[in-house]
């Protein structure tokens, strides 16, 4: 029942989690052995189990689960069934529904004969942790392709991206999910977010709260970003290579947020997280990303009449990268065809709901333009889409429109590649072709690699003006 390379933890495709403890996988049957006083008589006894999790288990909200013996297992609920007797000793098969809350679960077993009643004492050494399923065709995270799986859940290792569109730099990074104290630091991390265990077995909420939570403010998250140069009582975002000492930190200074994280390292330690919990996920990186502040859908710059910066109003702008990740699951939420690769952002850039969070938003609602579907899909769909436009402030105080820049932002989006370490380009999932024009994603880019992201700085605007026309504006900023 209980060890790594058991037939539960093996079926289950948990067998590389450290530890001994029972990790499975919802949606799917699992055995376990219980150890009676006496031997077990069907006609005269009876017994149930019981599963806790939360703070406050209840029964409605699927955090107190009675599962009772039946003669034959049904799909979709909580049941058990003898499959095997040996003196004092039943071995049961037990099926949970592929909707049940992930987390961790106290087991008791309550027993009922003649001479009366009887419950076990709990003991943490039987709890149960229970994940996501991406092998169950009715999990919301369901995903068919067996290579696909072996690389968004089972690759503990991938490469993010960063530099420029004509200089893309790789490095690797440690995601580290099945390392000793991960899975424990991603249930502290759920814990701590103080949200309701029974929104745990939706993976669209459980996606939200992980986003809130891999950065710190307003809820003392996981990462502290610093954006400044200066890392004094902290380690510098260039100097990680990997989720797990991050992530053991916070675990074990009690969720004191770890410092410093950029953009790549917030994507780095969400992938971890989804990737231990069984939801897939990938890091994704885009180039020339834009800022939207004002879900104006633009990228705005605002000049005076001298075609000086506005400093004050320009709070839109342009990262030379940025990086997020694209996670996979089905949205009952939102109309057929918006399942798939969704968009969640951890890097804290814009509030969602009050939360420092972003997603998860349909990577294919973003390429049809369909900002109205939940979650954040403006704010995401202008960091791949939106037209850079330069406004003049003219004598009256009122501004005009001088110049619209397309094509401004999302080049050469980029992830691993399934099965090896080429870099694999997504722009077209995101953007749709435009008419006439090449096509931006398809456009082959210099890589190179380096040792660490280039800690590009540059805020200024730099403007070059010939005549009456507006030349070129160039404005540099990492994500």
């Amino acid at each position: 029942m209980k060890k790594n390379k058991g037939q539960n933890r093996m079926e289950h495709h948990t067998d590389r989690y450290y530890g001994d403890g029972l990790i499975i996988r919802r949606g799917q049957i699992f055995m376990m052995w219980l150890d009676l006083s006496r031997p077990y008589n069907s006609n005269t006894d009876r017994l149930h189990l019981e599963l806790r999790t939360g703070p406050l288990p209840t029964v409605a909200k699927g955090t107190h689960v009675i599962i009772p013996l039946v003669e034959e297992l049904e799909d979709d609920r909580w049941e058990a069934k003898i499959v095997q007797r040996d003196g004092k000793r039943l071995k049961l098969s037990i099926n949970s529904p592929p909707t049940a809350v992930i987390g961790r679960y106290q087991l008791t077993v309550a027993t009922q004969s003649p001479k009366g009643e009887a419950t076990s004492t709990h003991d943490p050494g039987n709890d149960i942790c229970m994940l996501f399923n991406p092998w169950c065709k009715d999990d919301t995270v369901y995903m068919d392709d067996g290579d696909e799986k072996n690389e968004y859940i089972l690759n503990d290792v991938g490469r993010l991206y960063y530099g420029t569109e004509n200089q893309i730099g790789s490095r690797t990074w440690n995601y580290g999910q099945f390392d000793k104290g991960i899975l424990d630091a991603c249930l502290y991390a759920l814990e701590k977010s103080a949200t309701p265990p029974s929104g745990w077995g939706d993976s669209v909420n459980v996606v939200r709260v992980i986003s809130a939570m891999i950065n710190s403010p307003d809820d003392c998250g996981i990462l502290e970003g610093n954006w400044s140069g200066n890392y004094v009582g902290g380690t510098s975002p260039t100097s990680w290579s990997g989720s797990v000492d991050i992530l053991n930190k916070y675990h074990k200074d009690g969720g004191a947020p770890v410092r410093y994280g950029q953009c790549w390292v917030f994507s780095g330690v969400t992938t971890t997280v989804l990737r231990c919990l069984g939801i897939p996920s990938r890091s994704v990186s885009n180039f020339n990303s834009a800022h939207d502040t004002d879900v104006s859908l633009t990228t705005d710059v605002y000049l005076d009449e001298k075609l000086e910066s506005i400093d004050h109003l320009n709070s839109d702008s342009i990262w030379n990268f940025h990086v997020w990740n694209d996670c996979w699951m089905a949205r009952p939420d939102l109309p057929p065809g918006y399942g798939g690769w969704q968009v969640v952002d951890s890097t804290p850039q814009e509030t969602s709901q009050g939360t420092y969070r972003c997603g998860p938003a349909s990577v294919n609602a973003i390429r049809n333009g369909q900002v109205f579907l939940k979650h954040d899909s403006p704010f995401v769909f202008a960091e791949v889409n939106s037209d850079k436009i330069y406004w003049q402030r003219n004598l009256d105080g009122t501004f005009t429109q001088i110049h619209s820049e397309k094509n401004a932002v999302g080049h050469c989006i980029s992830t691993k590649a399934v099965g090896s370490d080429e870099r694999n380009d997504i722009t077209d999932l995101y953007k749709h072709p435009e008419v006439g024009e090449a096509v931006v994603g398809k456009k082959m880019a210099a890589e190179i690699s380096f040792t660490n992201p280039l800690p590009c700085t540059l805020k200024g605007v730099v403007f070059r003006v010939e005549g009456l026309g507006l030349q070129s504006v160039r404005q540099i900023t990492v994500g």
